[in-house]
């Protein structure tokens, strides 16, 4: 007979010290000399052999190329621009098309590890799409065919094969700002991008194979103007950004064929940005933030000399005589609470948003002992909180989620009394905005997600709650409401996948301390 451990078992490692996640991560690199967006070129580049060719604005025609710790300025291309298709390495490379006074433009340059020469033409005039290929052969896909509104979407696609282009099978989604990635023109994935003239983001992911694009598994956040490194099969896109926030992302997910999965975040969130190199050792550099930026960072997993869990999720650490675990009370790393700064104003049943403990925003809440509500809004570095813009309308046990510079609080109770409120607010990073209200005002409510795509259920009216709705960035819908009515429930993750948890099946008014 079968024995259960030898079903559903696994083996339990033995190791002398804990091991690291196998996860990537970023950290910085050098800077380029000069801070530029929509920057061409890199693709198959590693971080010891990476080019940064044209960008802006305005558009120029600066060149350089960095050894793994320093950017330096080569010679120059021909014909100066931005938003250009490009692939190669620090010795040889190809750019074409881009954007140049008055608008796009078809001219391509090789480029030989010295000096940049101008070659044939593309067909068609554009900028602003994703491209992929090896040093020398290439393919450039979609963009756009006007450099100022109204933007209009390229279907175009032109195989680049080291002396001419040829027009190739369109895309089944036309689209521009997109990421691309793959080390060969035969072999490429093309990931988001935005739908001009909508100005709305695509989640749409399509591969090529040499002859047709293939839709497949869509990226977990749509964005626009994102990085892509990597080859077709195991690739990876990072920053970028949805206008309609806007909201700027830091980021990653990787790619492995078939689906998408969440990697750690860039330390900069950023837009118009270049990628290169391989998911085990990738680079981006250059972008958008409120100005155009020179910073470099460079990606990658765990080395060979690390101690790298292989089996399941849990292992013995023999020097320290326990047994260990990945999402267990031993966890991995180790880790401890600490004392961090204090608030500048006691409050309780406050709502806060962020996604680390040194980018965190809280707001509203009420006073101890004062039966009222506030409208304070205090924004945390890791280390102190500063007092910033009040709410528009005081409230508590309210709705509160998104990041430091892009919250959104909804619902609430303010006072005298149980006055639930409807009241919406968006926060910019500046300022709190009255937006569009909840259909359905409560307090002791939860959500999640972000400014553009959020989830709020549950809370109390005068009965528990079950209620759902989400929010697109401009009104909220109702959906399916949760099985359990309740309040005080815990809500997390994302729009399109989120968890409901805990709560309370009863309520007592006594709780509210002034009613």
């Amino acid at each position: 007979m079968a024995k259960l451990k030898d079903i559903k078992g696994s083996a339990i490692q033995y190791l002398a010290e804990d091991p690291v996640e196998y996860v990537g991560s970023w950290s910085s690199g050098g800077d380029l000399n000069s801070a530029r967006r929509e920057v061409m070129n890199s693709d198959t580049g590693t971080q010891t052999a990476t080019l940064a060719a044209g960008g802006g604005p305005p558009f120029t025609a600066v060149t350089e190329s960095y050894n793994g710790s320093t950017w330096t300025e080569v010679n120059d291309l021909n014909t100066g621009r931005n938003r250009g298709f490009g692939t190669g390495s620090s010795t040889v490379a190809f750019v074409g098309l881009g954007g140049n006074t008055p608008g796009y433009v078809t001219n391509t340059e090789t480029w030989n590890g010295t000096s940049w020469t101008e070659v044939n033409d593309a067909n068609t005039a554009r900028g602003a799409g994703g491209a992929f290929g090896s040093t020398t052969q290439g393919i450039a896909a979609s963009g756009n065919i006007s450099p100022s509104p109204p933007l209009r979407n390229a279907v175009n696609v032109e195989s680049w094969d080291g002396t001419n282009w040829t027009e190739v099978a369109e895309m089944n989604t036309a689209r521009n700002y997109m990421g691309g990635f793959g080390n060969s023109y035969l072999s490429g994935t093309i990931a988001s991008g935005l739908d001009n003239p909508n100005n709305t983001v695509f989640s749409n992911v399509e591969t090529w194979n040499g002859t047709a694009w293939t839709a497949v598994a869509e990226v977990n956040t749509a964005r626009q103007g994102l990085a892509g490194f990597g080859s077709s099969s195991d690739g990876a896109v990072a920053g970028g950004v949805n206008p309609s926030g806007p909201t700027l992302y830091a980021q990653t997910e990787s790619w492995n064929g078939s689906s998408w999965t969440e990697l750690n975040d860039l330390a900069t969130a950023r837009v118009y940005l270049q990628g290169g190199g391989t998911t085990t050792s990738g680079i981006v550099f250059g972008g958008y933030t409120t100005t155009p930026v020179a910073s470099t960072e460079e990606f990658s997993f765990p080395g060979p000399t690390s101690t790298i869990l292989q089996e399941g999720q849990l292992w013995f650490n023999y020097n320290a005589s326990a047994l260990k675990g990945y999402g267990t009370a031993a966890g991995v790393p180790t880790s401890t609470w600490s004392s961090g700064g204090s608030m500048n104003t006691a409050k309780g049943q406050a709502m806060g948003a962020g996604a680390t403990n040194t980018a965190a925003i809280v707001f509203g809440g009420f006073v101890p002992g004062s039966p009222g509500t506030i409208a304070n809004t205090e924004s945390y570095d890791g280390s102190t909180f500063t007092e910033v813009n009040d709410l528009n309308t005081t409230r508590r046990t309210a709705a509160g989620f998104g990041t430091q510079t892009a919250a959104l609080l909804a619902t609430g109770i303010t006072t005298p009394g149980v006055n639930i409120i409807t009241n919406v607010e968006s926060w910019d990073g500046t300022n709190w905005t009255e937006i569009t209200d909840v259909n359905t005002g409560r307090y002791y409510v939860q959500g999640c997600g972000t400014q553009t795509a959020g989830i709020i259920s549950g809370g109390y009216i005068a009965a528990n709650q079950a209620v759902t709705e989400t929010w697109d960035g401009t009104s909220w819908t109702e959906v399916n409401d949760l099985n359990t009515a309740r309040y005080g429930l815990v809500v997390s993750g994302v729009q399109t996948a989120a968890l409901a948890s805990a709560g309370n099946g009863g309520f007592a008014k006594r709780r509210m301390g002034w009613v």
